[in-house]
């Protein structure tokens, strides 16, 4: 079986985006399947990491086209080094950011890689004319990525799994957009159609399966996962941090700052001498501007922060903190949001301490793993006394690796259970 998969993310990209398909990419030789990918020749990716390029198999076929981004345009009129992502809106936006962000949200639906759709299309039919495939698969975001499956399906009838990393209307920026009644009609529409005309669907958790599963025909939650690709490898002994450090690694945003765990650590630090002596906050990460502010205000000294790094290098943090952060956004749709990050930290097997909904995917999976706590935003008092059990242990003689099978996350079963349903859409 041969399968063509349409991403916009692609090695060198760096983050989050590209870590699921270039995994699935890894091992679909392994069941059988030939993966084919299709991604941007010119992207402007706001992360890069060359070390992903060695998880690309050999003789891997990968077409790409050119891609016009309007962000590239629109970044000139801000001021030189105002990050650009969705992820990092500004709290406190200028007149001028006001103006951008409304061109962008509103000019650009769904999203400024909506001029990769048309000459995509193109390319893509001209490759299918010649060259046999089984079954197209889009992943999103970018959510243009799926209109360009729409298209490819409408006009030659071929089986197509559209995957959500993150749902469309409630991914975690989508509430911050300034849509317009009929932007955010034109959303909702092209949202329902993918999902309708989607031989699958695919989801990465089970609050978010439910968003979609009364329209889908065939949807499926697979998560993502972890791979066996750190510096070190399972077996070896890693030697933990001497100091009780608590670490959250990848990019930490406006909204995504707890600020009751600020308080927390500042009170167990003013109540507590040595533990104001053997406390250490790292980020591994981008983090905005607004969290530091927030973490200034506490008087936590002993914070460290350290840019992006390879990704070899951050599960190598991961596995030699005390204690590992994992914080989602504080909003309405919340449940749905697993990190990619959540089986890395499950496979470095340090304890984990969530901030985010009590009753979502994340602390599911962090409670069925035996993995630590998720706390809600006010959930203020047991955070505390956590941190503190915690921290006893650590005094006591450290704080014990975690004892748990997560081998079901592994990024190679991952990619069967994908097989196993790509079988499905392909015979449905």
């Amino acid at each position: 079986m041969k399968v063509l998969i349409v991403t916009y993310y692609w090695p060198p990209a760096g983050g989050p985006g590209v870590q699921r398909w270039l995994k699935f990419v890894k091992y679909l030789r392994d069941f059988g399947v030939e993966p084919v990918v299709f991604t941007a020749e010119n992207p402007s990716y706001p992360i890069l990491d060359e070390s992903l390029i060695k998880d690309v198999p050999d003789g891997i076929e990968v077409i790409k086209s050119s891609i016009f981004e309007p962000n590239s345009i629109l970044s000139k009129f801000k001021k030189k080094g105002t990050q650009n992502s969705m992820g990092f809106l500004n709290p406190n936006p200028t007149f001028l950011d006001k103006v951008l962000m409304y061109i962008r949200a509103n000019y650009f639906i769904p999203d400024a890689r909506k001029f990769w759709i048309k000459p995509s299309v193109k390319k893509l039919k001209e490759y299918l004319k010649n060259n046999k495939v089984d079954v197209l698969i889009t992943t999103g975001p970018p959510y243009s990525v799926h209109l360009i499956g729409l298209k490819i399906q409408q006009q030659l009838k071929i089986k197509w799994i559209a995957d959500f990393r993150d749902p469309w209307t409630s991914v975690d920026y989508f509430h911050l957009l300034p849509l317009t009644k009929n932007s955010l009609k034109k959303h909702y529409t092209l949202e329902e159609k993918v999902v309708k005309e989607a031989d699958g669907v695919l989801m990465v958790s089970n609050h978010a399966k439910k968003k979609y599963e009364e329209n889908a025909k065939l949807i499926e939650v697979i998560t993502n996962g972890f791979d066996v690709d750190g510096i070190h490898s399972e077996e070896e002994e890693v030697v933990v941090d001497n100091k009780f450090t608590l670490t959250h690694i990848g990019m930490m945003n406006s909204e995504r700052n707890p600020k009751i765990l600020w308080e927390v650590l500042s009170e167990l630090s003013k109540e507590n001498a040595n533990f104001a002596d053997d406390f250490v906050l790292k980020f591994i990460g981008k983090i905005d501007n607004t969290i530091s502010e927030e973490i200034e205000k506490s008087n936590l000294k002993n914070v460290e922060k350290i840019s992006y790094v390879p990704h070899p290098v951050a599960k190598q943090y991961q596995k030699e903190t005390q204690v590992l952060l994992i914080v989602v956004n504080d909003y309405a749709s919340a449940k749905e949001m697993i990190p990619g990050k959540t089986f890395e930290y499950l496979q470095a097997k340090r304890p984990i301490v969530g901030i985010g909904p009590e009753d979502g995917d994340l602390a599911d999976i962090v409670k069925e793993n035996n993995a630590g706590r998720v706390f809600s935003y006010q959930n203020k008092k047991e955070l505390k006394e956590y941190i503190l059990k915690l921290y006893n242990q650590y005094k006591l003689g450290g704080i014990p690796k975690l004892d748990n099978s997560i081998e079901k996350y592994h990024r190679k079963q991952l990619t069967k259970n994908l097989v196993d349903y790509i079988g499905k859409v392909y015979n449905s």
